[in-house]
């Protein structure tokens, strides 16, 4: 047995008080294990260790960002190591493999020389990276470094990472 469905719809909105105070709302998905959450500055040459998670409805944030540099749009959570050619050690790579696909780098810009922070570890005297930011045949733009001088010490390979995808 079914009951006749009434064809009225309600003209007001879906929120029935217009309110622009969304602190409860945050409060509500805040006592969720940090899942709302703000990003904050942190001074730091270390690209991973340069933000900081704050609570979403915090006081306004004292530091600000450094823009002297281009930095990607998404950071992976951790570098991921990529097979390169390059003509030597110091230029920017000619092809890149990460992820299993080969892309020709159609242009690169010139390194940004990162170093380790040394004054808190003495084991960051030698994280050097240089960091290109590279454009492929199909415009994806990624941001690659070579760690230290780009030379293994134990294999003699060279090693780089790419560490994000800019926009």
């Amino acid at each position: 047995m079914a009951e006749p469905l009434s064809d009225v719809q309600k003209v007001s909105s879906l929120v029935e008080d217009e309110t622009t105070d969304v602190t409860p709302l945050i409060d509500v998905y805040g006592i969720r294990g940090q899942r709302v959450y703000r990003i904050a500055p942190v001074a730091s040459d270390v690209p991973e260790r340069s933000v900081e998670r704050i609570a979403a409805v915090s006081c306004a944030i004292a530091k600000a960002w450094v823009s002297h540099w281009r930095r990607p749009v998404r950071l992976l959570p951790r570098p991921e190591l990529i097979t390169v050619i390059a003509l030597m050690p110091d230029h920017p790579p000619a092809s890149i493999t990460w992820r299993g696909k080969r892309r020709k780098v159609k242009c690169a810009d010139s390194p940004e020389r990162v170093f380790g922070e040394w004054w808190k570890r003495g084991s960051e005297m030698e994280a050097v990276r240089d960091y290109f930011v590279i454009e492929g045949e199909t415009g994806a733009q990624l941001w690659v470094f070579r760690a230290g001088d780009g030379v293994d010490p134990e294999t003699g390979d060279h090693r780089w990472f790419c560490h994000g995808i800019c926009a």
